[in-house]
């Protein structure tokens, strides 16, 4: 069994310095790729003065991460990929059990360890926490995380379970089906294709899953801040992406309420002054507009391959509405009937 870890870099020599130490130190049982998206900083020259163990694949561009990714994984041959980000301490013991459940079960494709803060280790980090959700309307949401309010880690979610997305943060993937599917969309650049894959995984019929017994502590946000209006764009563009391809049914009907859905959050920017954020949410839908003709392309082939399964991990609810009605802040204060 052979399993890779694949750390994608652009320009981030001081993360590779401070936490490949411990993906070396708990790793005996992986081979180590780093990924540089064509940085240009020192990074490839201090691996290569003070890793030399480390595999290096070069990129000859940053195409982002999900190119960046499938560009590097097109050179590395194993079993099971680890999408690792370079801001990521791992911990003792953190892969096998990851490893573990995808031999059991031969249903699950992808699943994510418990995703902490590294800032402060007590609580869930944005980018994962204990797996992904989404609601009625197809916001992103996770078990530990709703919205900007991160929960305490006080072993709520010590359970395995079945979630609708993993996060490309520390994703434990089958190499043979992130090929299969094409692995993620390009045209994503970042953000939100990690949801998009798991979402392609599920409608033909696979698992996604989260292992608690495996615990990580994330920087996030070191490539681009959570507030910075570029990361703004990419979330309302790239969402908007996948509800085209991804969603079965009227797909007119769903992405007219969206719109509505993202006006009302381009005019709270406005109300706030904040007019690069307002302008990102607008140049979102103009992309989706220039893109339709590849969005239904890509959509027809989803469609041909979907399961007749439903799938599992939905939020049947608004989760804005719990959040901002009615003032919901922890996952564990929703109801279980509410999901799918």
């Amino acid at each position: 069994m052979e399993i890779a870890i694949a750390i994608l870099n652009f320009n981030g020599r001081n993360y590779l310095e401070t936490f490949l130490p411990s993906v070396i130190a708990y790793s005996d049982n992986a081979t180590i790729y780093v990924i540089d998206n064509c940085s240009q900083d020192d990074s490839v020259q201090f691996l290569e003065a003070n890793y030399p163990q480390i595999n290096l694949v070069l990129n000859d561009e940053n195409g982002g991460f999900a190119k960046g990714y499938n560009q590097g994984l097109q050179h590395i041959v194993a079993d099971y990929y680890i999408l690792l980000n370079s801001d990521i301490e791992v911990t003792p013991n953190w892969i096998t059990p990851c490893i573990d459940f995808l031999e059991k079960d031969q249903s699950i494709a992808a699943l994510q360890p418990k995703i902490l803060s590294h800032a402060n280790k007590n609580l869930f980090e944005h980018a994962g926490a204990a797996g992904g959700f989404l609601d009625c309307n197809y916001f992103p949401f996770c078990r530990g995380r709703i919205f900007e309010i991160l929960e305490k880690d006080d072993g709520q979610y010590n359970d395995s379970k079945e979630v609708f997305w993993a996060t490309g943060a520390c994703l434990f993937i089958r190499a043979e089906l992130y090929h299969e599917l094409g692995g993620l969309d390009e045209d994503f650049f970042a953000h939100m294709e990690e949801i998009d894959l798991c979402w392609r995984l599920k409608s033909q019929g696979y698992k996604i899953y989260y292992c608690p017994e495996s615990v990580v502590y994330h920087v996030g946000g070191g490539t681009l801040n959570y507030k910075h209006p570029k990361k703004t764009y990419l979330n309302f563009r790239n969402s908007l992406y996948m509800i085209f391809k991804n969603h079965e049914g009227s797909i007119g009907t769903k992405i007219l309420w969206r719109m509505f859905l993202d006006g009302t959050a381009a005019g709270m920017f406005l109300t706030k002054f904040q007019f690069k954020h307002f302008w990102a949410v607008l140049r979102a839908h103009l992309s989706m507009y220039r893109n339709l003709k590849s969005l239904r392309t890509k959509r027809h082939q989803i469609n041909l391959l979907r399961s007749q399964s439903q799938l599992s991990g939905l939020y049947k609810k608004s989760i804005t509405y719990k959040k901002f009605i009615s003032g919901i802040n922890h996952f564990s204060d929703l109801n279980p009937n509410d999901f799918t």
